[in-house]
């Protein structure tokens, strides 16, 4: 055996031995809302809301009792697109029958925004305060918790929390269907 065959040996077998890279820590909840780096670690909590895993939310859509809602922000016409350029948005797959009320995950929102989000929940739950209402977008996105954390202090009392999104919805083999939102949060 070559030294340099030695020394790679020598490396392979070392990373085997090395003890596993320690998993990285949920963050803790915030006292308000999250503001920015919204696709990150996320809690394993949100306080008054029950946080769901994709079989408990594949359980919920399954008894079709609770009210889905997507906050993941629609993709907008990149800025620097030159005028005449045709830009068709990436289209989002979803959980069959939710509703995608875009751009109404961020840490703040205007007025509007925020009226927006507020009619599009009571309608999502024929109006009913302590009906069942799931929110999500993509699994280690901020979006879905602050939009829980909103439908909280709306006074909805049943807030489920799916953490893990159409991501671990999709990783699962549950259904997806091509999703339109309703109309884009004003003001956003």
């Amino acid at each position: 055996m070559s030294p340099g065959c030695i020394r790679r040996c020598v490396a392979a077998a070392l990373l085997l031995l090395a003890p596993p890279a320690a998993a990285q820590e949920a963050p803790s909840e915030p006292d308000g809302y999250r503001m920015e780096a919204y696709r990150a670690p996320v809690p394993e909590t949100l306080a008054g809301a029950t946080v769901v895993t994709t079989e408990q939310a594949h359980a919920l859509w399954s008894e079709g009792g609770a009210a889905f809602v997507d906050v993941l922000p629609s993709p907008g016409r990149p800025a620097d697109l030159p005028q005449g350029t045709i830009w068709r948005p990436k289209a989002r797959d979803d959980i069959p029958g939710s509703v995608w009320l875009p751009n109404t995950g961020h840490g703040a929102l205007s007025p509007e925004a925020e009226s927006y989000f507020a009619e599009g929940l009571r309608a999502a739950t024929d109006g009913d305060m302590d009906a069942p209402v799931v929110l999500y977008c993509k699994d280690e996105c901020w979006m879905s918790w602050n939009a829980a954390k909103r439908a909280l202090a709306m006074g909805y009392t049943d807030v489920r929390w799916y953490p893990k999104g159409t991501d671990g919805w999709a990783a699962a083999g549950h259904p997806l269907e091509r999703r339109e939102p309703e109309t884009d949060a004003p003001g956003a």
